[in-house]
């Protein structure tokens, strides 16, 4: 049995260790983003008092194409405008726009992004990294296992003693074991957001997966057409008088005739960064159709909602931070150095000794 598991574990880490490792590189790279942007403003204080926000609002929307704002937050400075597609462009918090993009490949933060969570893919390659990150888990349960057998030869270890295989094997094994459970968090979390049944396991303790799942889906609302002129001061203001403690997080325009122009925020209790709670209004008119409270959804959903934070370190300061950065630099290197002792450092058969009787009678 214990055979048959390690076989297992080395040829699936040979086989899909790869993946593993340039998710951990750019989920690492992915958590200082905010850091290395660079741009004027990056840095500046949240002014989110309703004037300002309102005021920026009704400047960015009325840049031709504009179909969206991701507001800025205490982290970041700039609010982010999206055009369509891949088109976009960040704007200080007075309204001003300091850098436009016609696609992603102009901003490294966008195309990493694209890579981590789709392999430049679409929904293809959040198959490949669902798959990859059920593998995972089954690397660090399996691992566990069989190290168990070796545990009274551990050595804790950076980097393998020698770059043979058995130097290797042992640096991997060991190193592994030690990482064991901040991997078992990031694995989980980034699978929940890609298999809606493998989250609805996981947050199952928290309530039926059948109101889980329910209240994970968003309501679909009907309006008009989207008028020539909005009154987005009128929305963010009746955001504001339903939840006063509240973040503005997301403006989006429609997608299609008759969806309603949606509102995102963030209440203080929230941990999503850019928060549940929504609000539609109708295209047309800009009458509220439905206000929906993110701290009165299922508990299972509430649940299923934290995982992103914990995943991207949007909680927990530098301290969870720093501890994400150790997990993500170790799944580079144990999937890295498991693909390259796995098919360039593999032992050679040893070859058949010729019996001496069969070359005397030869």
């Amino acid at each position: 049995m214990m055979k048959l598991l390690d076989t297992l574990h080395r040829w699936t880490g040979g086989l899909i260790g790869l993946v593993l490792a340039l998710l951990g590189l750019s989920g690492t790279i992915l958590l200082y983003d905010y850091l290395w942007i660079g741009l004027p403003g990056t840095g500046d204080p949240l002014r989110g008092d309703l004037t300002t926000v309102a005021a920026t609002t009704e400047r960015l929307m009325a840049t031709p194409g504009a179909q969206g704002i991701i507001y800025a937050d205490e982290r970041f400075g700039l609010h982010q405008l999206r055009f369509g597609k891949d088109a976009g462009g960040y704007a200080n918090q007075s309204g001003e726009i300091v850098t436009r993009w016609a696609s992603q490949w102009e901003r490294p933060e966008l195309w990493i992004f694209d890579f981590h969570h789709h392999l430049f893919t679409g929904d293809r390659g959040e198959w490949v990294i669902g798959v990859a990150g059920l593998c995972g888990l089954f690397f660090v349960i399996s691992g566990v296992i069989l190290w168990w057998r070796t545990r009274k030869t551990f050595q804790f270890r950076l980097w393998p003693k020698r770059m043979s295989r058995p130097a290797i094997v042992m640096h991997h094994r060991d190193l592994g074991v030690i990482v064991a459970p901040l991997l078992l968090i990031s694995i989980v979390t980034g699978t929940m957001m890609i298999f809606r049944p493998f989250a609805l396991g996981v947050v199952a303790p928290f309530g039926p997966m059948a109101e889980t799942a329910k209240a994970l889906d968003p309501p679909k609302y009907k309006g008009g057409l989207l008028a020539e002129k909005t009154d987005y001061t009128a929305m963010l203001t009746e955001a504001r008088r339903r939840f006063p403690d509240a973040e503005f997080r997301i403006l989006s325009l429609p997608r299609k005739p008759g969806d309603p122009i949606s509102l995102r925020l963030k209440q203080p209790a929230e941990w999503l960064p850019n928060g549940r709670t929504t609000l539609a209004f109708d295209a047309a008119t800009g009458d509220l159709l439905a206000a929906r409270d993110a701290l009165k959804l299922a508990p299972g959903a509430q649940a299923f909602n934290m995982a992103f934070p914990i995943h991207a370190s949007k909680v927990g300061g530098w301290t969870w931070r720093i501890l994400l950065t150790i997990s993500g630099l170790a799944m580079t290197m144990l999937g890295s150095l498991a693909v390259w002792s796995f098919w360039f450092k593999r032992p050679k058969p040893a070859k058949r000794p010729v019996k001496k009787t069969a070359l005397a009678s030869a």
